[in-house]
């Protein structure tokens, strides 16, 4: 499986930190936060990582040069930051099977490859990690419905009034169906052009799209504090149990 990892962020939430450097460049203990996305995707079998770039992409560039512990990297360039699904069709060239994606601003300790596994049973188009957050903050992520078997029927964008506190965590499986799916978004009200429009897209279009529980913990490494929590949790400074109990 190829992966995609979107890293085109310009991190203002998370100045000072980002002052000198792109978002997947923060270090979390003691590395950037891209090389525990890499490591996890190397770890799940990625066969190449394609690395959506952008703002001071040349730090990311210098760092990873063109491989990864023995994967090649191929960067793609997202000039303008215009949503996930304009960064992803950055990548559309590069992509000819079905492939991972992770957002390059989040810190996993999950069951990744259980999407993985379920993508690859041949039972699903796409497989999501999603996770319950509580009601008060599903707002700010991309919120899913589900049926009675596990599979999603919608995803909305940031709603003001969720129907459910099921989010996508940043991690996915897709065909390279996704990729016509981006093509025919159309801006949001925020003026971009959102992944959660790409995937209604796709189960209007009778897609299958899976959802896995997270059965550990990630994080969202959008403000400061956000980083601080991670290092403390990868540290060990948190117990594992407590770490999981906060995230739901």
């Amino acid at each position: 499986m190829q992966a995609v990892v979107l890293a085109a962020g310009e991190g203002t939430r998370l100045r000072p930190l980002t002052e000198d450097k792109p978002k997947g460049m923060v270090e979390v203990a003691g590395e950037p936060i891209l090389t525990h996305c890499f490591e996890q995707l190397v770890e799940l079998g990625a066969e190449e990582l394609i690395v959506v770039v952008g703002y001071k992409k040349e730090k990311i560039i210098q760092h990873y040069d063109d491989e990864f512990r023995g994967v090649p990297i191929t960067y793609t360039h997202q000039r303008e930051q215009q949503g996930l699904a304009h960064a992803l069709l950055t990548a559309e060239e590069h992509v000819d099977q079905d492939f991972m994606l992770m957002l390059g601003d989040n810190i996993f300790d999950a069951n990744l490859q259980d999407v993985v596994r379920r993508h690859n049973e041949d039972r699903a188009d796409a497989a999501f990690l999603v996770e319950e957050v509580p009601m008060e903050e599903a707002s700010r992520y991309g919120v899913c419905d589900t049926n009675d078997y596990g599979e999603i029927t919608d995803v909305i964008e940031k709603p003001e009034e969720p129907p459910t506190n099921l989010v996508m965590t940043g991690f996915y499986t897709f065909t390279p169906a996704i990729f016509h799916a981006c093509h025919l978004v159309q801006p949001s009200n925020r003026g971009e052009y959102e992944i959660s429009e790409a995937v209604d897209l796709l189960l209007a279009s009778g897609r299958t799209i899976d959802a896995i529980g997270l059965d550990g913990w990630r994080l969202d490494i959008g403000y400061p504090e956000d980083r601080d929590e991670a290092e403390r949790r990868l540290t060990g400074e948190v117990d594992e149990e407590a770490a999981a109990a906060s995230s739901e």
